[in-house]
C-alpha cells in the first residue's frame, strides 16, 4: 500500500537535508525504532508495535537507494523481519524537500508491505497511524535536533580518528591491512529506553474495534487455562 504524509520545519532547506539523511542523528526521535548498529551505508535495529497485549519486534536493516544534494531527494529502501518468525515488513520511502518560506516543506511518500499479524489492518488505519507517528516525530525533531539550544553532536567517530592519528605506526602486515579496510561494524549504545508503538493507543477507535475479538479470545482462553490447572491440581 501506498502513504503519503507531508509536514514542515522551521530550518533552511540546505540545513534540513543534513539533518534528515542522517539517519544516526534523527534515529533517536522515530518512535519505536532503535538503531543498534551501522555498517558503511546499511543501518540496522529493531522496531517495536504493541497491539493490546500482543507486541511485534522488527529487527531489519535500512539503506539509501539515493540520494541528490542538487534537488534535495532521497530514497531509502527498509526491510525487517518479526523476531518471532510471524511477518515481515518492507517499505521504500521517498522524501522531496522544497523551500517553503523560511523553512522546508518536506513529502514522503511510503510504498509499504506487510505480512503478519499488522498486516490485519486496512490502509485507513495505517495512513492515521502513519500520521500520528510522522507527528511525534516533528515534535521531536523541533524539540531535541532543529533546536538551536541543543548541542549539535561532533560528527561520528571523531574520537576514532583522532585516537587512530595519534596512535603508533602500526605493525600490521600490508595483507593484513588490506583485509581491515572494509566497512566496520559500529555499535550504536542506546541511553534511552525504547518503548514499542501502541497501534491502540495511536489509532484509537478503529484498530479497538479490530483487535477487541482478539483481546476477548485471549482472556477466554486464559480463564479456560486456569481453571484446567484448578483442575489438576485438585486432581493430584
Amino acid at each position: 500500500m501506498e502513504l503519503t504524509n507531508e509536514f514542515k520545519v522551521p530550518v533552511p532547506i540546505d540545513d534540513a537535508w543534513a539533518v534528515l539523511t542522517d539517519v544516526e542523528r534523527i534515529a533517536p526521535c522515530m518512535p519505536g525504532a532503535d538503531l543498534q548498529e551501522i555498517e558503511g551505508d546499511e543501518y540496522r535495529g529493531v522496531v517495536k508495535v504493541k497491539v493490546g497485549p500482543i507486541t511485534a519486534q522488527y529487527k531489519g536493516k535500512a539503506t539509501f537507494e539515493s540520494k541528490d544534494d542538487a534537488v534535495h531527494r532521497a530514497v531509502l529502501k527498509a526491510e525487517g523481519r518479526d523476531t518471532r518468525g510471524q511477518g515481515n515488513a518492507s517499505a521504500t520511502i521517498t522524501a522531496l524537500l522544497q523551500p517553503d518560506g523560511d523553512g522546508t516543506a518536506v513529502s514522503i511518500t511510503t510504498d509499504l508491505h506487510l505480512t503478519g499479524k499488522v498486516a490485519q489492518f486496512g490502509r485507513g488505519v495505517l495512513a492515521d497511524v502513519s500520521a500520528k507517528l510522522l507527528t511525534q516525530f516533528v515534535d521531536c525533531l523541533e524539540a531535541d535536533v532543529l533546536n538551536p539550544s541543543h548541542p549539535t553532536p561532533p560528527p561520528a567517530g571523531g574520537q576514532a580518528e583522532a585516537e587512530e592519528t595519534a596512535a603508533p605506526p602500526s605493525t600490521v602486515p600490508p595483507a593484513a591491512q588490506a583485509d581491515q579496510s572494509g566497512p566496520t561494524v559500529r555499535r550504536i549504545e542506546s541511553t534511552r529506553d525504547v518503548a514499542p508503538v501502541d497501534l491502540l493507543e495511536t489509532a484509537g477507535a478503529p484498530v479497538a474495534k479490530r483487535v477487541a475479538p482478539l483481546v476477548a479470545l485471549l482472556f477466554v482462553l486464559g480463564m479456560l487455562l486456569r481453571r484446567r490447572r484448578r483442575r489438576r491440581r485438585r486432581a493430584a
